[in-house]
């Protein structure tokens, strides 16, 4: 089992770098940031006092309007004592405190649940609970860490009966709902029936307690449940190193040893040490095994061992350099989520095993490109070396949360049930990938229209991903520019088998290429081209064939760029499809979670240095276009001078282009010549009183392709935002470009453009 995403072993990183991690800089991993503004007394005054009074007295006489005015529901506290710190023991309550800090930076990482950590320095139980049970005004959960068992079991259900807050051991309950999500999906590959399994646990901790206590509360038999610690069997009659915990799973059994109880075993779960396992063990087990070897940093057997006994056995660890890590941050973060959100007053059963089947379940599916990134380049598809979802996977907080909050819910300890769930689950998507708002009216949209897509390079792993997950969605028919054999050989490799509802050209063999000749010969015949140079291209530029499927109306839109530069792109597709009527084309780049917010930027794809009737055009296209995503446009027309200062010769086609606008009488704020900190700096933009502008600009014109394309890439690397685009606006028919590092998840935000400019349309 694992905290985090990694252990230091595992990793493979030093001592020296871990230490100058957490001693670099400010120490520590945490900070607190404010989240009003303090710059002035009268902010002050607002924020404590007098202002502070007012919500004081109002929770005084309605509790739950804490959760209105304060912190209180989105804040976890992470507390122990120390006495069971990793894999470390007892390193007291000091010691633990890096560990408790990065558990709040992973809440946050993860979930957006802001945290603190409290190490509390004693081990008496009844001390530690009554400190803790006195926090619960000032927190919407508390989440035990690193306690030795059994005090934990004790801790945790005393705290659980005087708080009327959720109460969480992640490392009972985190580890058993991850095994058991893995669990799920090794039985459903191996053909069995969780309530048949048998299963033999070692370790009698709180993990391994949790992990029998959930499994049998999902349907397992409890006869088909065997239990071992350090003595050999939990069985009935024992009497030696017993406690109430344990006794509750004594099994009815003759076997008195590991070795005797894993004979014919279906399923083992390590939560002990190394080399528990044998491999002898390993072969008396039942056919294709499951092997959960848990231990830190150390499984109880490593998988090649298993492997060269039973190299169809299935196989999870607690390390990250393996497949299939049982790691803690696929639950805690995401549980809590859901709790907080629902202000649930416990995490019962009905809200663990709603995680645990909601992780199984997303493990099935496809996996985006960002996992495989974080994959060390594995592949992964569902089997039996990908049955738990990975760490670093997007979805993760749409999926989870939900599942928890729906089962709070039904189960009656939901004090503020949510009223639609799947509105619920795209504003999560929101909090940690803010490109899911930007783009969510779009697809929800498209939903309900959804249109036919051509990706002209459908022979491309990545594409080939993306077109399963945009028919997946619901956003229509993808259309794939390929040889049909290749395509159908990158599908196989992905392990999907025969995808229904994908369609694939190849532009060589198309019945449609004598169609696309006329109508292109008859767009170039008069810019130098030959009806045998219109045949090669529409023949031989997959670019080509699919603007020529989108012109004539057998696509609605097209996405490329993935093989070939944004200009070779733009050029080849130019030739088949011109401007809008009335439209200049141009780039936009949408800068999300900038600054708190969204910038569009423009133009970054299209015009190298536009004069002054091109900038006013941009500018009106990409005011519409921000409008359309939700925006109130404000727009800055960017420059190195502000206002004429310093001289404004160079500035000059961005001061043309303000009175352009003028004249024209647009529907939006603009201004400028301007520098971006005069758009961007409230304090900034005061000494221009005249400045047109009520707010902070949120549409950036500048004065060429050169620094549009620089900025947004600076932005990308250094502002901590999603870049999405440049989206390619103003064409006759539409059209995106993607970038060539695009993942499949980028392809798809920008197939879902395109189809959506076609729906306006």
């Amino acid at each position: 089992m694992a905290d985090g995403t990694s252990d230091t072993r595992t990793a493979r990183i030093s001592v020296e770098e871990a230490l100058a991690l957490h001693a670099h800089g400010r120490p520590g991993k945490l900070e607190t940031r404010i989240s009003k503004p303090l710059t002035t007394a009268r902010d002050l005054s607002l924020a404590y006092s007098p202002g502070v009074a007012e919500p004081c007295l109002r929770i005084a006489k309605d509790t739950t309007l804490a959760y209105d005015y304060t912190t209180k529901g989105n804040m976890v506290a992470v507390i122990s004592n120390g006495t069971a710190v990793l894999g470390l023991g007892n390193l007291g309550a000091l010691a633990s405190k890096p560990v408790m800090e990065g558990k709040v930076a992973l809440f946050k990482r993860f979930a957006d649940v802001d945290g603190i950590d409290l190490e509390v320095g004693t081990e008496d139980v009844d001390e530690f609970v009554n400190a803790v049970r006195f926090l619960g005004p000032g927190f919407g959960g508390i989440n035990l860490e690193d306690i030795k068992a059994p005090e934990c079991f004790v801790i945790e259900q005393r705290l659980r009966e005087l708080m009327d807050i959720p109460v969480f051991h992640d490392d009972q309950h985190g580890t058993a709902i991850v095994a058991a999500a893995g669990l799920i999906n090794a039985c459903h590959l191996t053909g069995r029936s969780l309530r048949e399994t048998r299963l033999v646990v070692n370790g009698a901790g709180a993990a391994a307690i949790a992990c029998v206590e959930l499994l049998k509360a999902m349907g397992m038999r409890p006869d088909n449940v065997i239990l071992c610690d350090t003595k050999g069997v939990v069985y009935q009659g024992r009497t030696e190193g017993m406690n109430q915990w344990k006794s509750a799973h004594a099994a009815a059994t003759k076997a008195r040893t590991l070795s005797q109880a894993m004979e014919g075993t279906d399923v083992f779960f390590g939560l002990s040490v190394k080399g528990a396992l044998t491999r002898d063990m390993v072969a008396s087990m039942a056919k294709r095994p499951i092997i959960f070897a848990m231990a830190n940093p150390d499984p109880e057997i490593t998988p090649e061992e298993a492997r060269s006994i039973s190299p169809q056995a299935i196989i999870a660890t607690g390390r990250s350099d393996y497949p299939n890590q049982v790691n803690n941050v696929l639950g805690f973060p995401y549980i809590f989520r859901g709790a907080l959100d629902v202000r649930a007053t416990t995490i019962n059963d009905a809200m663990k095993i709603a995680a645990a089947e909601a992780l199984a379940q997303l493990a099935r599916e496809d996996v985006p490109d960002e996992v495989h990134s974080a994959s060390a380049g594995r592949r992964l598809t569902f089997g039996p070396e990908y049955i738990i979802p990975n760490a670093f996977d997007p979805r993760l907080i749409a999926r989870v949360p939900p599942a928890v909050a729906k089962a709070a819910m039904d189960s009656g300890v939901a004090r503020h049930p949510l009223e639609d769930l799947r509105r619920y689950s795209r504003s999560l998507s929101g909090r940690l990938d803010p490109t899911a708002d930007a783009l969510d009216a779009t697809m929800e949209m498209l939903r309900e229209h959804p249109r036919r897509v051509v990706f002209a390079e459908g022979e491309e792993e990545k594409i080939v991903r993306a077109a399963i997950a945009f028919r997946s969605a619901g956003y229509g028919q993808p259309v794939l520019i390929g040889r049909e054999d290749r395509v159908k050989r990158t599908m196989a490799g992905l392990g999907l088998g025969e995808i229904q509802g994908i369609e694939i050209h190849n532009a060589r063999l198309s019945d449609r290429n004598s169609k696309y000749v006329e109508f292109l010969y008859a767009r170039l015949q008069r810019h130098g081209y030959l009806q045998r140079d219109i045949q090669r291209l529409v023949n031989q530029d997959r670019n080509v064939f699919a603007a020529c499927m989108v012109a004539t109306g057998d696509a609605d839109a097209m996405v490329t760029g993935l093989t070939r530069s944004a200009s070779v792109c733009l050029s080849d597709i130019q030739q088949v499809i011109g401007p809008a009527k009335g439209s200049i084309p141009f780039g936009l780049t949408l800068l999300v979670g900038m600054r708190g917010k969204t910038i569009f930027l423009a133009d970054s794809l299209v015009n190298f240095r536009p004069d002054a009737t091109q900038v006013a055009d941009i500018a009106i296209g990409a005011a519409a276009a921000a409008r359309h995503l939700g925006h109130e446009p404000r727009v800055a027309l960017l420059s190195h001078s502000t206002f004429g200062d310093p001289a404004p010769e160079r500035a000059q086609p961005m001061r043309d282009a303000v009175a352009i606008l003028d004249q024209r009488n647009v529907d939006f704020e603009y201004d400028g010549e301007m520098s971006p900190d005069v758009a961007l700096e409230p304090s900034i933009r005061a000494l221009y009183p005249f400045c047109r502008l009520t707010g902070d600009a949120n549409v950036l014109i500048v004065p060429g392709l050169h620094s549009a394309h620089i900025t947004a890439r600076l932005a990308h690397h250094l502002g901590g935002g999603t870049t999405i685009g440049p989206l390619l606006i103003g064409m006759e028919k539409p059209v995106q470009i993607v970038a060539m590092d695009a993942s499949s998840s980028q392809i798809v935000d920008l197939a879902c453009l395109a189809a959506y400019q076609a729906v306006r349309r």
